[in-house]
């Protein structure tokens, strides 16, 4: 008896988990690295990156974090309903002469929670500077 019990419980727990998989956001970005080539110290270092909620359910980013104090991203702070679109923010200090090369991890509710988003590019002295 007890194991006809556990064996409900556990088909019934299965069952639930994949009713719960069909009703999950998806996030899929436009890109997952921008470049942004050679760019002179001291210009414009925010880019953004476009993604949209292709799955079912509302989409939540609760975190985004860069490798380094040098990038700074920008996560939205509402709930991406599905097939809507969204932005994270990331702006690099362009005061640092020298390559882009970093990583930004982004976490959710999607189907895949944890997403890495790539900057690369490199940072020009500007005419006189070093």
């Amino acid at each position: 008896m007890m194991k006809k019990i556990v064996l409900v419980l556990f088909v019934g727990l299965v069952t639930m988990s994949l009713k719960a998989q069909d009703n999950a956001a998806k996030i899929e970005f436009k890109s997952e690295t921008v470049d942004y080539g050679e760019i002179e110290k001291g210009t414009d270092g925010v880019r953004v990156f476009e993604f949209t909620n292709t799955g079912s359910a509302p989409l939540i980013i609760s975190d985004v974090r860069s490798s380094c104090g040098c990038t700074i991203p920008k996560k939205p702070e509402d709930p991406i309903m599905p097939g809507k679109t969204g932005e994270i923010q990331v702006k690099y200090d362009t005061n640092r002469v020298g390559p882009i090369r970093k990583a930004i991890t982004v976490t959710s509710n999607a189907d895949t929670p944890t997403k890495i988003l790539k900057i690369k590019g490199e940072v020009k002295a500007t005419s006189g500077t070093k």
